[in-house]
């Protein structure tokens, strides 16, 4: 599986949209194989969907998100995880590996 998670230092920020750069973790079966960070296109509704669907991200962790980009992430199958509070990108990856993930209230309003 390969999992995006929004990130500013390295670490998840509360919302995708502000992102500084994604890290990409790349796993498999329990285990983390790669993680790196890449810089996203220019932030305009409906392209970070596209563009991580386009490098092959099956799960995005999030704090939050506005339901459009949910909706738009679930058009390119991509499975939403929302309402994480912090940790770094390979923490929360591992978390959800061993469906040990917090998720709760999405931290976005729009």
């Amino acid at each position: 599986m390969k999992f995006a998670v929004p990130t500013l230092n390295n670490e998840l920020t509360a919302h995708f949209g502000h992102c500084e750069k994604f890290a990409i973790i790349e796993t498999d079966n329990s285990t983390i194989k790669k993680e790196e960070f890449v810089t996203p296109p220019v932030h305009q509704p409906g392209v970070y969907p596209r563009f991580l669907a386009g490098i092959g991200v099956d799960v995005i962790i999030a704090g939050g998100m506005g339901q459009k980009a949910q909706n738009l992430f679930a058009e390119n199958n991509i499975r939403v995880c929302i309402g994480v509070a912090e940790g770094s990108p390979a923490e929360l990856v591992q978390q959800y590996l061993e469906n040990k993930l917090t998720t709760g209230q999405n931290l976005c309003d729009h």
